[in-house]
C-alpha cells in the first residue's frame, strides 16, 4: 500500500512580492510599443513620402509645340513640372465654389456655337479641394472652348492672337 507524503510547505509570500517588478512592466510595454510601431511603419512611411494639399496631373495633347506633354500640378503648397504652378493654382483657387465640381463637363443639353478651336485636347487626373478628378477636355465648339478656356492657365492658352503680337 502506498502512502501519501505531504508535501513540504511554501514559504510564505510577502505583500511586495504579488506585485509585478516595474522593470518587467516596462520591457513588456516597450516590446508592445516597438509591435505596434512596426506594424504601422509601412502606412506611417508611406504617408511620409506623399505630399499633402492638392495634385493634379494635366496632359495635353495635339496643342501645338511647347504645349504637349504631361505636367505635375501641386498646390497648397504650390509646385510640379507644370510651367506656371502658381498662376493654375491661382486660378483653380479663384473658380472653385462650394458644392460644385470645378471640372465638371459642358451640360449635353448645351447650345453652343459652331465654331471649332482646334484638335488640342487634355486630360486631368488626381485631387483637387479633397475631391478626385477625372476630367476630358477640347476645343471642338463654342462651350468646349469656353470650358478650355475659363481652366487657363490649368490648360494652356490657345486662343489665337492678333497679327503682330506675342
Amino acid at each position: 500500500m502506498s502512502r501519501l507524503l505531504p508535501l513540504p510547505a511554501l514559504p510564505a509570500r510577502s505583500p511586495s512580492a504579488a506585485r509585478p517588478r516595474p522593470l518587467i512592466v516596462l520591457a513588456a510595454l516597450g516590446v508592445s510599443l516597438l509591435s505596434s510601431l512596426s506594424s504601422l511603419s509601412s502606412p506611417v512611411a508611406h504617408a511620409a513620402q506623399t505630399p499633402v494639399g492638392d495634385h493634379l496631373s494635366v496632359t495635353v495633347r495635339h496643342a501645338g509645340a511647347g504645349f504637349d506633354g504631361t505636367f505635375e500640378l501641386y498646390c497648397h503648397p504650390g509646385g510640379g513640372s507644370h510651367p506656371d504652378a502658381g498662376a493654375a493654382c491661382d486660378r483653380l483657387d479663384r473658380i472653385t465654389q462650394w458644392g460644385r465640381d470645378t471640372f465638371a463637363p459642358v451640360p449635353d443639353d448645351s447650345v453652343c456655337t459652331l465654331q471649332y478651336g482646334g484638335p488640342a485636347t487634355a486630360h486631368v487626373t488626381g485631387t483637387w479641394a479633397g475631391r478626385p478628378v477625372d476630367a476630358s477636355f477640347d476645343r471642338r465648339d463654342g462651350c468646349h472652348i469656353g470650358q478650355w478656356d475659363r481652366l487657363v492657365p490649368l490648360l494652356p492658352d490657345l486662343s489665337p492672337r492678333p497679327q503682330g503680337s506675342s
